[in-house]
């Protein structure tokens, strides 16, 4: 059986790799975007069925990728995996509702994983292919 996609963001390898791992363990297939460009790419090349994002990356932040994934009607679960405080992150997770993406989490840095994983249960798609 296919897997669902998700693509994630993280400038952190080690926890990219966290939840990458995390991802496979609940049945995705997950790919690393770790620079906006490269983020985009993938996201081009294979429309995922999911995607994760930290807020805070080096010469781009969040909301520009929240805007990109609105622009591109992406219609599958967002998931805020970020070291912000609690503000930050839902006002973030506002602003994607308001744009109409299909907000879930937010998840604060450190992230647990069974809270990590319950959360990708909960909201994995069936792939769209």
């Amino acid at each position: 059986m296919e897997r669902p996609r998700l693509l994630l963001i993280d400038d952190e390898p080690a926890l990219a790799a966290f939840v990458a791992s995390a991802a496979h363990e609940t049945g995705y297939q997950a790919a690393i975007g770790t620079n906006e460009t490269d983020f985009q790419r993938q996201f081009h090349e294979e429309r995922p069925d999911a995607v994760a994002l930290d807020l805070g990356m080096p010469g781009m932040d969040g909301v520009e990728l929240l805007r990109f994934l609105s622009a591109e009607s992406f219609s599958g679960p967002v998931l805020i995996i970020s070291g912000f405080d609690r503000r930050v992150l839902d006002s973030a997770f506002r602003l994607g509702e308001a744009l109409g993406l299909n907000m879930v989490g937010p998840l604060e840095k450190p992230t647990r994983l069974h809270e990590l994983e319950e959360i990708l249960k909960e909201v994995r798609p069936a792939p769209a292919r």
